[in-house]
C-alpha cells in the first residue's frame, strides 16, 4: 500500500527517460502462427516453430503477478513460454495473506498496453482510491500531515487512476488469460543449467525442460537468483506487519481513499478495497520471529494502539481474530546486475521492496514490459536464437534500462520507513502563565520549568 506516493513519482514519471517506459501509445500486437510440434530429449513439446523457424521460448520460474503478466506479454508476442509454479493454490494463499495489491496509473497503463481486455477486467474488479482524498496523518489526533492527488496527474497524461485490487482476484484474471496450457502447476525449479545454445530448468520432481531464456519471478526467496550470485540473507526492515480485513463501511468512505496514520515506531495504514470492506496493516517495530502473545494478536494491537484516534482503534475493533494475519517485513539490498548469460530476474526476485510505496507490484509489471520489448527487439533482428551473446545482450540491456527508475524506488521505499517511522506523536504546547503542557499518547503532562 502506497504511503509517500509523491517520493516514488518525482523523477520523470511515466516519460521515456532514463529507461522509464512512455507505454501510453505502444500496444501489443497478437500475431498468430501456423506452428507445429516437434520431439525433444527434455521436453515433448518445446520445439515449436514460427514460419519455419524456431520460436524464442522463455522459461518463467514462479507463477505470481510477475510471471503471469511477463507471460501474457510473452504469449501475444507470439513466443513460445512455460511458466512453472509450484503450487497455484499457494499463490492465492499467498494474496489472502498480504491482503489487497495498490496498482498505479504507471502499472495500469501497462496492463493496458499489453492487454486491453485483461485491463479492463483488472479495472473493473478493483476498487479506485485516487479519486478520492489519500495522504498522511497523526496517529493520536487524526488530523492531516499531507494529502496526495493521484486523480490530477493521472488524468493529465491519460492515464488510468490508481486503485487496489484483491490479490487472488488479480491473480485469477491473469491466470485465465494466460492459460493452464502454459502455467504448471506442481513445478518448482529448484536449478538450471546453461551452455551456449539453450538453458535447463530442474524441477524438484526431476523434469528438465529447455528454453532460449529463464527468467526468475520466484520471489524474494528466489532459487534463480540464489543459483546466480549464491545464497545472502534478506534483510530484515524491524519491523512486523499485522493486517486484518473487515466488513465495516467508516462514514469518510465517500471521501477518503487510503490514510496512514503516523506514530514513533509504529504506523497504521487503512484502505477502501471496495465491496463495503476496508483493508488495514499495523506496522510495529520488534524483532523478527516474534512470538504472539497468548492474549492474541487482536488485544495487543488493541494495546499498542489504546491512544490512537478513533479511526485506527475502530478498525481493529471491527476486525475478527482469526482474519488478523501477520508477517515480518524483508527486503535485499539492491544488486546492479540481474542476470548472467540466458537467465535474468524480474520483481522481487531482482529488487524486493518493503512495501511503503505499494511499489512492488508496480515495478515488476513495468520490468515484464521492457523485458519483452528487448526480447523482441532481438527476434525481429533475423538473428539465430543460438547465437547467445546476442540474447545475453537484450536481457542486459533490459536490466540496464530498468535500473535507474527501480533503484530510485528502492530506495525511496527504505527512506519512506525512516521518516514514517520517525514521526513524533502528537505535541500540544500551551503558553502564556500557566505551565507548559504537553500531550503525548493521550496524556497531558506538565513540564518543569
Amino acid at each position: 500500500m502506497a504511503t509517500l506516493h509523491s517520493l516514488s513519482s518525482f523523477h520523470c514519471q511515466y516519460k521515456n527517460c532514463d529507461g522509464i517506459l512512455d507505454f501510453r501509445s505502444k500496444k501489443f500486437l497478437i500475431r498468430r502462427y501456423v506452428v507445429r510440434c516437434e520431439g525433444s530429449y527434455h521436453d515433448q513439446d518445446s520445439c515449436k516453430e514460427r514460419d519455419g523457424k524456431k520460436r524464442l521460448r522463455i522459461l518463467i520460474a514462479g507463477g505470481g503477478i510477475g510471471g503471469l503478466v511477463l507471460a501474457l506479454a510473452a504469449k501475444h508476442r507470439g513466443f513460445d513460454v512455460k511458466v512453472f509454479e509450484k503450487d497455484l493454490s499457494a499463490v492465492r494463499g499467498e494474496g489472502r495473506h498480504r491482503g489487497p495489491i495498490q496498482l498505479l496509473s504507471s502499472a495500469l497503463a501497462v496492463l493496458q498496453a499489453i492487454d486491453e481486455n485483461v485491463a479492463r477486467q483488472i479495472m473493473e474488479a478493483g476498487c479506485v482510491t485516487g479519486d478520492r482524498i489519500n495522504g498522511l496523518a497523526d496517529g493520536v489526533s487524526g488530523d492531516w500531515f499531507t494529502k496526495f492527488d493521484l486523480s490530477t496527474p493521472a488524468l493529465k497524461k491519460g492515464l488510468p487512476v490508481t486503485r487496489v485490487i484483491c490479490r487472488m482476484a488479480l491473480q485469477d484474471i491473469l491466470l485465465k488469460a494466460v492459460g493452464l496450457d502454459i502455467v504448471r502447476n506442481k513445478s518448482k525449479v529448484v536449478d538450471f543449467m546453461e551452455d551456449s545454445t539453450k538453458v535447463t530448468v530442474i524441477l524438484e520432481d526431476g523434469r528438465q525442460y529447455d528454453g532460449d531464456v529463464l527468467v526468475g519471478a520466484d520471489g524474494i526467496w528466489s532459487k534463480v537468483r540464489s543459483k546466480l550470485f549464491g545464497k545472502e540473507d534478506a534483510k530484515y526492515s524491524d519491523y512486523t506487519c499485522y493486517s486484518g480485513l473487515t466488513s465495516f463501511v467508516p462514514p469518510y468512505i465517500d471521501t477518503i481513499g487510503y490514510r496512514v496514520f503516523l506514530g514513533l515506531n509504529q504506523y497504521f495504514v487503512a484502505s477502501d478495497v471496495g465491496h463495503g470492506k476496508m483493508q488495514w496493516y499495523a506496522f510495529h517495530k520488534q524483532p523478527p520471529s516474534y512470538p504472539d502473545p497468548p492474549k492474541g494478536k487482536k488485544t495487543q494491537l488493541l494495546e499498542l494502539f489504546r491512544d490512537w484516534c478513533n479511526e485506527v482503534t475502530e478498525l481493529i475493533s471491527e476486525t475478527p481474530e482469526d482474519v488478523i494475519l501477520r508477517r515480518d517485513i524483508y527486503d535485499r539490498n539492491m544488486i546492479h546486475t540481474w542476470g548472467i548469460g540466458r537467465v535474468t530476474l524480474l520483481g522481487d526476485a531482482a529488487h524486493p521492496m518493503q512495501p511503503n510505496l505499494g511499489q512492488g507490484g508496480c515495478m515488476a509489471i513495468e520490468d515484464c514490459y521492457q523485458l519483452v520489448l528487448e526480447l523482441e527487439n532481438f527476434v525481429n533482428s533475423g538473428l539465430d536464437l543460438q547465437q547467445s551473446d546476442e540474447i545475453f545482450s537484450a536481457l542486459r540491456r533490459y536490466e540496464k534500462k530498468r535500473m535507474f527508475r527501480v533503484s530510485t524506488v528502492h530506495a525511496a521505499s527504505r527512506m519512506a520507513s525512516k521518516v514514517l517511522t520517525a514521526y513524533q506523536p502528537y505535541i500540544e504546547f500551551g503558553f502564556g502563565s500557566a505551565p507548559l503542557s504537553v500531550r503525548v499518547r493521550g496524556e497531558e503532562k506538565q513540564l518543569k520549568s
